[in-house]
This record gives structure tokens, C-alpha cells and sequence, in this order.
């Protein structure tokens, strides 16, 4: 049998690159197609990413938004699933390259890799303000968050409390939306009765917008009304000002020939993520019971 035949026999084989919302819509409309499907992603589970922003002010635990992509896949044996890291494609032999030196021949590829947060040319802002499009990035901004109300708690001097209870958003997308609105919540409505040397109402939540209103990709009704929502419930939200700087200092706004600074925040954000604001909700989002919250934080290390 010559090596045509020997292909002939054989099934299409698909090669997805990703097991985010993309890959896997891929892999779910294959399905009773003449096909072998190979998944690969570098991480070994499938992340609900519009609700990282609860996941980073401990509404949600990380395996609530969280699945094994081998669990998702299980009944589909003509899938499968391999953990490793793309490095490139050679189009020419048709091979997906992987990173330790090996490779997956295929016929149709499907690169589903997704996105990551950027900072329009300033990389150098991201260890003071970390995006948030991964487990970990949520993680890292529930630890800043929580660790500032506790070295806020311990703090004796005013400047400085006031700038561990000051928390900057840059961004009023969908994410940068939210995000403000849990952030002000759980400072109003989770944490005063934990604290004893803080007022956790007075924490100033921020969120920076460069453009003309919040929720830009939404009708103008319901952007309104998503500002409304923030500042009814504490959220300064600053339209029109771009960030200039970054920095362990704070953050630099610049609005046409005036210059601001926003002292240090400690769970910044700079991010977007594809999820919906509804005008017939109270709040920005859902929220889970006060009282799961309470019994999450009480779980969290800070």
C-alpha cells in the first residue's frame, strides 16, 4: 500500500489549538463527522473566563468556573486530548510543532488560542497592574485584594491606609465594569463587620476610562444605566482620562493639559472579557448569598 493509499484510509484528521470557548465549539460541531480529532492546550482544563472577575474577589472558587477538558470530551473517543504547548506551525509539511521537539500531522487546522490583556505598548505596567484572563491572574489580584484590607487593618499612618483602601481599574469593558462593582460591593457589603481598626466603606474603588462612557461596545441606554449602577454604590468612574503612567507610585491620568495621580492601588486591572450587562439586574452582575461569600473569604489565605 503506498503512503496515498495509506492516508486515504485513514480519517480526516482535524487539529485544534486551544480548549477555550472556540476550540471546544470546534470540537462539539465535528461531532459524526468522518474526522480524528487532536485537542491540544497548554493547560489541562477548560476555563469559564467572564467570571474570573468573581473569582478574583472571592465570590467564586476556582472550580466553579473550571473543567477537565479530558472530563468534557470523554464520550467522544474520537478526540483527543494532549496537554503541551504549541511553539509554531510548519504549513508546509502540515505539523503542528510542540515544545518538546515533537510534532502532530494534520489536514484542517483550527487555531483557537484566544487572547491576552494589553497595555497598548507599556509592558512595563504589568507587575503593578496585572491583567486577568487566566486562573492564576485571578488568583494573584484575590490575594492583592484581600492582603490590602489586612495590611489597611494594621496601618497607623492615614496616607498610607488610604492608599491600601484605594483600588484602580483601568479599562470600563465588560471586565473593568465588574470588577469595579464586586470590588465596591465586598468593601461595603462582606468585609465592615470583619474589621475592627478600618472602615472598609471609606475604600475608594476607581475605574479609568479613556473613552467617552463606560461599556462602549453597549447601546448608550445601558451604558448609562452601568454607570449609574457603579457610582450608586461608591465607584468613581473617571471618562475621558487616558493613563499615562504606571507605576509602584500610582497611576498618572491625563485629561487634555491636566495631569492626576491616583496614589497606589493594590488589585489593578487592565482587561477585557465577553460578558453581558443586563438593565433589568439590580446590580452590575449577580452575586452569590453574603453569607457563602463570607464563609469563602474566611477560607481565602490574605
Amino acid at each position: 500500500m503506498t503512503e496515498v493509499q495509506a492516508r486515504s484510509a485513514q480519517p480526516h484528521r482535524v487539529v485544534i489549538v486551544g480548549a477555550g470557548f472556540g476550540g471546544l465549539e470546534a470540537a462539539f460541531r465535528l461531532a459524526g463527522a468522518p474526522v480524528s480529532i487532536t485537542l491540544v492546550d497548554r493547560r489541562n482544563h477548560h476555563l469559564f473566563q467572564p467570571l474570573l472577575y468573581q473569582v478574583a474577589t472571592a465570590s467564586l472558587a476556582t472550580s466553579e468556573i473550571a473543567w477537565p477538558i479530558r472530563y468534557l470530551l470523554r464520550d467522544r473517543p474520537e478526540v483527543t486530548t494532549l496537554f503541551a504547548t504549541v511553539t509554531g506551525v510548519d504549513a508546509a509539511a502540515k505539523r503542528v510543532l510542540l515544545d518538546d521537539g515533537d510534532g502532530l500531522p494534520y489536514d484542517t487546522l483550527i487555531l483557537a488560542t484566544g487572547a491576552r490583556h494589553a497595555y497598548f505598548g507599556h509592558d512595563e505596567w504589568e507587575p503593578f497592574a496585572p491583567g486577568l484572563k487566566t486562573l492564576e491572574d485571578a488568583t494573584t489580584l484575590r490575594r492583592r485584594i484581600l492582603v490590602a484590607f489586612e495590611r489597611a487593618e494594621r496601618e497607623t499612618d492615614p496616607q498610607r491606609r488610604d492608599a491600601l483602601l484605594t483600588f484602580v481599574i483601568i479599562g470600563a469593558g465588560p471586565t473593568g465594569v465588574e470588577l469595579a462593582g464586586t470590588i465596591a460591593e465586598l468593601a461595603q457589603d462582606t468585609l465592615p463587620p470583619d474589621f475592627r481598626n478600618i472602615d472598609t466603606h471609606k475604600a475608594r474603588v476607581v475605574l479609568i476610562e479613556a473613552g467617552p462612557r463606560v461599556l462602549a461596545g453597549f447601546a448608550d441606554d445601558l451604558s448609562a444605566y452601568a454607570q449609574r449602577s457603579l457610582e450608586s454604590i461608591g465607584v468613581e468612574v473617571k471618562l475621558g482620562q487616558a493613563v499615562t503612567e504606571c507605576t509602584a507610585e500610582g497611576t498618572v491620568c491625563r485629561v487634555r493639559d491636566t495631569i492626576s495621580l491616583v496614589p497606589r492601588a493594590y488589585g489593578t486591572n487592565r482587561s477585557s472579557s465577553n460578558t453581558s450587562c443586563s438593565k433589568s439586574a439590580n446590580k452590575i452582575s449577580s452575586r452569590p448569598n453574603p453569607s457563602v461569600r463570607a464563609k469563602r473569604l474566611s477560607a481565602e489565605t490574605r
